[in-house]
């Protein structure tokens, strides 16, 4: 602890005499106290401009029609961070003039003011790419400070001191520049993982040729084979042998066995529904008392969305385990049936006949080589039985609706033709003698 105090007063001493000598030569007239006040003046210009600039560049944006969503990202990003773009621009414009009128050595800490802001204004501009707010303000902090202490001349003193602070374990010396970098790396790559993935999962979607489980599968193999790099490079750069993980594993396999077998069950049916493509996203499924089309395939469930708008997340072990009726499994193509009844004085032939008519008029009924068909199924006690079948192509559109319009139609149609709906009817008949008696007292 004492040796880490020592350095740690010692590196700020560094820092605090080369911060005196700096500022002292801007006190001394003179070409170096100039510069400083021409960046001075080139840093008022800059908020000025986006003073002004800052209205117009709103309105020229807002007139943007048809541009990509990464392009008004950008055009975001710009307008908040004006003031500095127009630093950058005017500092390198008066370095490059100043270049060539005057001795160089008179310009050279506008060059660097130049410099340091247009790295500043890129790293700000790159970071943006990174979806996680933590991960994009380490990458950039850590980008930021570095370039500056780089710029400063200060990046072997800096270094030095951060490999001074560190930790052996065995044989691994873990310093604190070492866990700076692989937070680094471990943020570039992550992004770059994750830019790799959405671009991976935009080409396979597009593919018509890849069925939709596969799509699906595909994409999760790429998910982990990108994932897996990043842990494994991330480990490596922090030096951690990772045959040490072997044990690990084994502990894992033993903790699996006993505590997580659903979760290791539900992973695994998972990759048998992608690869037997049993189901897939879009198919109209019946689990239970859940009906409802498949929104989406996950690692460990599956997304049922019904039609009151519910979205339940059935495991994907259910769906191996139990009996599922898949509505669209080889093709769209649903046949529904629907019963009813007519009096025994209304002729079969015109009731066959009229119930198809009526059928095939609903929208959603198909026709030609599926057109509806109606059959007589019995001789009931109070009617003829009759069962209508008719065929659809959506079922994500519901049948509850459509076998409701198909009744609707039935029942004007029948009406129209004067066919009734018979109704159960009883007779209660009292015999004479005995009864007779009995039903008087």
């Amino acid at each position: 602890m004492t040796e880490f105090l020592d350095q740690l007063i010692a590196f700020v001493t560094l820092l605090w005499d080369l911060l005196q000598s700096r500022v002292s030569t801007f006190l001394v007239p003179g070409w170096r106290q100039n510069q400083l006040f021409i960046l001075l003046a080139i840093l008022a210009l800059a908020f000025l401009a986006r003073t002004v600039a800052r209205p117009r560049l709103q309105v020229w944006a807002r007139a943007r029609v048809g541009w990509q969503k990464w392009q008004l990202r950008l055009l975001v990003q710009i307008r908040q961070r004006l003031a500095l773009v127009f630093f950058v621009i005017f500092a390198w414009t008066v370095y490059l003039v100043m270049q060539q009128i005057t001795w160089p050595s008179r310009s050279y800490l506008i060059g660097f003011a130049a410099t340091l802001a247009s790295v500043w204004l890129g790293v700000a501009l790159v970071a943006r790419m990174v979806p996680n707010r933590s991960l994009r303000l380490i990458l950039a902090w850590s980008v930021w400070i570095y370039m500056t202490i780089y710029y400063l001349g200060l990046a072997d003193e800096f270094s030095a001191f951060l490999e001074s602070l560190a930790i052996n374990i065995g044989s691994l010396h873990l310093s604190m520049l070492t866990i700076l970098t692989a937070l680094v790396l471990f943020a570039v790559l992550l992004t770059g993982a994750r830019l790799g993935s959405q671009t991976a999962s935009r080409m396979i979607r597009r593919n018509s040729d890849i069925s939709p489980s596969m799509q699906v599968l595909s994409v999760k193999v790429v998910q982990v084979l990108l994932y897996g790099a990043v842990f494994l490079l991330g480990f490596r750069a922090i030096g951690f042998d990772l045959t040490g993980f072997a044990l690990l594993s084994g502990a894992v396999g033993v903790g699996i066995g006993f505590g997580l077998q659903k979760v290791v069950s539900n992973l695994i049916s998972g990759v048998i529904i992608l690869l037997d493509k049993s189901i897939k996203p879009g198919d109209v499924i019946s689990l239970g008392d859940t009906f409802g089309w498949i929104n989406e395939l996950g690692a460990r469930y599956v997304s049922v969305v019904t039609r009151d708008g519910r979205e339940h997340l059935i495991p994907n072990e259910d769906l191996i385990t139990s009996q599922v009726v898949n509505w669209s499994h080889s093709d769209q193509f649903v046949r529904l049936d629907i019963f009813f009844g007519t009096a025994y004085g209304d002729d079969p032939h015109l009731v066959r006949r009229v119930a198809i008519e009526a059928a095939a008029g609903v929208p959603r009924v198909l026709s030609g080589t599926r057109a509806p068909v109606c059959h007589i199924t019995g001789f009931g006690d109070s009617s003829v039985d009759y069962v209508l079948r008719f065929w659809i192509t959506d079922p994500t559109g519901g049948l509850t609706n459509i076998k409701g319009r198909v009744y609707l139609a039935l029942w004007d149609a029948f009406h129209a033709q004067g066919i009734s709906f018979p109704f159960p009817q009883r007779e209660v008949r009292l015999l004479g003698g005995e009864g007779a008696t009995m039903a008087d007292d």
